[in-house]
This record gives structure tokens, sequence and C-alpha cells, in this order.
């Protein structure tokens, strides 16, 4: 190679070095001049057409060159009109203002909104543009003042779509994150509700809150799913399940080990539990840890109601998401390997329908579980005007022509029509999904092994559950440990006065209430009758 060349490249890479090391040097830190700061935000936001660049000019001979930035559609407009720009632009300051007391006069004196900070890289200034706020920038300081100016249109509150009530609150949380912990502020009016903010998402930037009550909150758990929060590395975060499947303790299981609600008074409700609440920028589901296996059961209606109606409709929903996994798999095991156990009358009925279908139960119950399941995904896919309609009216064209085309029997039409309707009883969707997962499984234990296989695939199944944990709690709580002083809102809910302590596992307080809670009435109604007429005679 000539010498020539070999003079020359050494030459060409010290000067893309020196190159390199300047525009490093020019990206890290807020430079003096006005102009190549705004070049920087240009370049580095690719000229965006929503990075809007407002240039004026301060001071007595109109010679402090300054510009404010901001991000259209994600500040409130209303703010910046009148809390920045007619604040900078009167002239009661005019003679005051140079290039070295700029920004302080605009900080102390003049600007009349509510939080203001300085930023001296562009680290953090494209930080706080991109999250709402305004920039102020002066020619001739190294530094900016951000400004919290934070709004565009959000969706106001309106009722739960996921977890309705008949009676309670009807607001629903938001994709606003202020909004949302505003929310639960209303309810829970104490300074012991402390909140803990972080970004997460390496280029989302996404904020996440965790809120809990000191005192309460057990402060181990506290730690844990704080450093577990930022241990996470990921380019982007877009909803609350980013951040439960980076955090749970277990992944390889169909069961959910952390709680998401889209209700504020959920949230209260287990925050005076002493459980932990993490809200996530950009969505209405707000994730609640730690959770055990029979809180997926529990609806917020139930503490609204009188202890033995809460308790009654608990035990019927536990008898529903029973149904839906065993029902199919018990059909199968009777007529494969146990018509003994069936009345006669009955397994004549049922040898009678299946003769002229030319498939075994197993095959047959698979069938119509699947084609379910493919109608109610097709139902929840489909446009609201029509998917009702098509999901209704296909399963009953399907089914009704599967059985006159002698595919399933009528019998196994109505067990997995019951199946699909239990399993709809579950109040959290996703332990209703991990039932209709789990249900093939029994199905498959029932055509190889009869009730032998269901009872073995329960026992796994409970082996499983108890082998699982929830941010160091136990999932079985209170059954597995067997805790007697908690089981009070389990299976059944007893009445509010008798439920005198937290959960044990979770909470670090476990003191709920005083002891004398207890209702006491009148000892007889002419006691009653008394009192009123001694109030009615006083009155007059």
């Amino acid at each position: 190679m000539p010498s020539f060349f070999k003079d020359r490249k050494p030459k060409k890479r010290r000067q893309q070095d020196t190159e390199n090391q300047t525009t490093d040097y020019s990206v890290d830190q807020i430079q003096v001049s006005l102009s190549v700061n705004l070049d920087n935000i240009k370049q580095k936001t690719g000229n965006s057409s929503d990075v809007v660049i407002r240039e004026m000019k301060m001071g007595k001979n109109s010679d402090v060159k300054t510009a404010i930035v901001y991000v259209e559609g994600i500040v409130d407009n209303q703010s910046i009109q009148e809390y920045l720009l007619q604040s900078i632009m009167k002239d009661d300051y005019k003679e005051k203002v140079n290039s070295h007391n700029a920004l302080d006069l605009i900080s102390e004196d003049m600007m009349t909104i509510g939080n203001i900070s300085s930023v001296t890289n562009l680290d953090d200034l494209f930080a706080s543009l991109m999250a709402g706020d305004t920039l102020i920038l002066v020619d001739g300081v190294d530094q900016a003042l951000s400004a919290s100016t934070q709004g565009g249109e959000t969706r106001s509150i309106a009722e739960s779509s996921t977890q309705m009530v008949v009676r309670g609150p009807k607001g629903a949380f938001t994709e606003s994150l202020g909004t949302n912990t505003a929310m639960v502020r209303r309810i829970i009016k104490t300074p012991d509700l402390w909140m803990e903010s972080l970004k997460v998402g390496r280029v989302t930037k996404t904020d996440v809150t965790i809120m809990y009550l000191h005192g309460i909150a057990n402060d181990k758990v506290v730690k844990e799913i704080r450093e577990r929060l930022h241990r996470i590395d990921i380019d982007s975060i877009l909803e609350s399940g980013y951040i439960e499947q980076l955090i749970e303790d277990q992944t390889a299981t169909p069961f959910p080990t952390m709680y998401n609600t889209e209700r504020p008074d959920v949230v209260a409700g287990n925050l005076l539990e002493g459980r932990i609440a993490i809200f996530v920028d950009g969505t209405p589901f707000v994730l609640l840890a730690p959770a055990v296996f029979m809180q997926f059961f529990q609806s917020a209606e139930d503490y609204y109601a009188r202890f033995d109606i809460a308790t009654s409709i608990r035990l019927l929903r536990i008898f529903m998401f029973l149904i839906s996994l065993i029902a199919p798999a018990t059909y199968v095991a009777v007529t494969t390997f146990h018509q003994e156990m069936v009345p006669t009358t009955l397994i004549v009925a049922i040898a009678a329908q299946r003769e002229a279908v030319p498939f075994p139960a197993f095959v047959e119950a698979l069938l119509m579980e699947i084609t379910f399941e493919i109608l109610r995904e097709a139902g929840i896919r489909l446009p609201k005007a029509i998917g009702s309609a098509v999901s209704i009216v296909g399963a009953l064209v399907i089914g009704q022509a599967a059985v006159q085309a002698s595919i399933v029997s009528p019998a196994m039409v109505i067990i997995v029509s019951i199946t699909a309707i239990a399993s709809f009883a579950t109040p959290s969707f996703d332990m209703a999904i991990s039932a209709r997962l789990i249900r093939f499984l029994f199905m498959i234990g029932a055509a190889t092994f009869g009730f032998y296989g269901i009872i073995l695939c329960l026992l796994m199944m409970v082996v499983h559950l108890c082998s699982l944990r929830s941010f160091g709690v136990p999932y079985m709580a209170p059954f597995a440990p067997f805790i007697p002083v908690n089981n009070g809102d389990t299976i059944v809910r007893l009445p509010w006065w008798t439920l005198r302590q937290r959960p044990r596992l979770i909470t670090s307080n476990t003191v709920r209430e005083g002891a004398n809670r207890r209702p006491q009435p009148p000892a007889s109604r002419g006691m009653v009758n008394r009192d009123l007429e001694e109030g009615d005679n006083n009155e007059a």
C-alpha cells in the first residue's frame, strides 16, 4: 500500500474522534449559546412538527434572547399562555432583566406557575420535555428551567367495565397516573399514605408509582418490590402487565400471583390490609401485591352487603369455579369408566343420545370446548355492534347443527354450556382464564384414569398452589399455613365487627380496630318508645 494512504488514514480517524468527542460533549451538557441548544433539541427530536419552539426577547433593549420549548398535545396550553407567556412578556421587569439574572428573575419573581426546577444537562432536559413540561432557555446561560405544565386530552372518569357491582362506588381508574393516585387519596385521607415514583423503560420512560400505607404495609415487602422494579432493564413499558411479568415470583404457573383492578375502592381496601399498589402511567389497571388465592374470588360488593348475603354469594362463586374446572372431565369419566355411579334411568338416556355419535366422550368434549373457546374469543374481537350477536347465534346454530348431525350429544352441549356460564361467575378474569386452561388437563386425566385421574389432577393442582409465593407470602394463606384468626374473610365473610385483625403474613400491623365494635341496640322496644316520648315532650 502506498505511504500516502498510510499517512491519511490515521489523520482521518483523528478527525472523526475529535468530532465524536465534540458531539458527545454537546449532547451531555446544556451550552451557553441559545442557538446551539435549540439546534440540539431540533436534531434530537428529528425536527418533529409537534415540538414547539417560541423565541422571545427580553430586557431594556430587547437584548436577552429567550425561548420556551414544549411538545404540543401533552401540555396544558392554558397554563403556558396565562402563567408563562404573559408573565415573561410583562413590562414590569424590562429594566431589571439581563443575561446574568434572567433565569433567577423568571423563576422567583415573574412566573406564577407552581412547580419549577433547574436543568443542567440534556438528558434531564429531554426527560422533562417528553413528560409534558415546558422548558425556558436564555442565551448566555448554561442551564434551563423546567415548568410543570403537563396536560392534554385525557379520558374522563367512567364506570368500571370489567368489575361491575350493584352497590358501591361507580368510578374507575383512567389512563392518567395523576388522576388515579388522586382518586385513592380522596378515599384514604391520611398523611401515612406514601408514594414513591420512578421511571421504567429505556425508551418509553414510563412513570411507575408505588403506593402503600406507612405503618401498616410490611417494610420488607415494600423494599422487595422497590428493588425488583429498579432491576427492570427493558426498552418499553406499555401496560401494567409488563411490570407484573417482570417482577412476579414465578412465571411457570397458570395462576396469577398479582392482583389487578381498575376500582379505586378495591385499591383502598387492599392498602388498608397492608398490600402495596403499583400504578403505571397509561393504563387503568393497578397491580396489588402480595396476592393470595382466595383474593381472586372476592368482589368489592362483598364488603358492602350483609355478611350472610356476601358469604352465600362467595360460596356460590367457589362452587362455580369448581364446576368450570371439572364438569366436562366428570362427564367424560362417568360415560367412559364409571357408568355404575349414575342412576340407571339417566345413564340409559345418555347412552341413547350417544348411540349415533361416532366419537368417544373425550373427543366429543374436546371438540365442543375448543369450538366454544373460538366463539368466545371471536365475540370479544368482533366489533361491539355484531360481536354479541355473532357469538350467541354462532353457539346456537353450531350446537343445534352438531346435535342434528350426530357429531355431539345433547347432554354434552348442556355440560359445555353450564361450564361456560360458570366460568363467567369468577370475579377475576385472570383466574377464570386459568380455569379455562386447566380444564383441558382435567379432561385428559378423566379420559385416561376416570375419577382417579380427576383426583390426581386435583392433588397436583393443590400441591402446585401450596408451592407458590407472592413476594414471599404463601399463595394459599391463610389455609396453608393455617391461620385461624385470618379465616373470617376467606370462604366465608364474617360480620365487620368480628374482623379485628388484618392478614398476619401481609401486614406489619395486624390490629384493625378496637374490641367494642359490636352493634348494641336498645334492650327493648319499650325503651325506644319511652325515649321518643321524652324527646317529644322536651321539644314541646
